[in-house]
């Protein structure tokens, strides 16, 4: 597995950079037979050193995680056991889901991905309630553009994945039945599942 370190407002000594390669290699390489790449961003603010981590265990599986400590080496070893933590919790699945994708690649529909700025909290404006937010300048500045994919995948496969990448919600289409689903991450702490089919009598999972 390729993997790059890099340093962000800290110099990353020798010493460092063989134990972030080292570790990071051991631990994805006892889960996952074959990962891709892994990057890791180390940086400082303040007296509180960062560690962020993004793996690339699989075709279209990115594992992310971060942590926090006051000294370097403590803020990476966190951020790796979190990575650990997920690996054994997923384990089986992404053996079988890696074994499937290599047998059969399941389709994939290609997407536009936008960035839209926040409105800032002092914005003072009026709304005129016939014209759509985005043609009153509150939404519709897009800063980013990018391009993504969504997936095929089973409900239990998007959970995984949006628990891998620490994402907030993920968009897929239903294996059960194609349609478009949405997965998203609730205060209390369970997953929302939206399914436009299921008010049809269509659920079936």
């Amino acid at each position: 597995m390729q993997v790059t370190v890099k340093g962000k407002q800290l110099d990353v000594g020798d010493a460092l950079r063989t134990h972030v390669k080292d570790q990071l290699a051991s631990l994805v390489g006892k889960y996952f037979g074959n990962p891709i790449e892994a990057t890791v961003i180390l940086s400082k603010d303040a007296h509180l050193y960062k560690a962020d981590i993004q793996v690339h265990v699989g075709r279209g599986i990115l594992l992310q995680s971060n942590a926090e400590a006051t000294e370097p080496y403590p803020a990476f070893d966190e951020a790796a056991d979190r990575v650990a933590k997920r690996l054994r919790r997923y384990k089986r699945r992404l053996k079988d889901h890696h074994e499937r994708t290599n047998l059969n690649q399941l389709p994939v529909q290609p997407a536009r991905k936008y960035i839209l700025e926040a409105a800032a909290e002092t914005d003072d404006y009026e709304e005129d309630e016939n014209t759509p937010p985005e043609a009153n300048g509150h939404y519709g500045t897009v800063v980013a553009e990018m391009e993504t994919a969504i997936e095929m995948l089973t409900v239990s496969e998007a959970v995984m994945r949006m628990d891998l990448a620490e994402l907030p919600a993920l968009m897929f289409r239903n294996r059960a039945h194609g349609g478009l689903n949405m997965i998203y991450r609730r205060p209390d702490g369970n997953i929302g599942w939206v399914d436009p089919a299921g008010a049809n009598g269509s659920l079936k999972q």
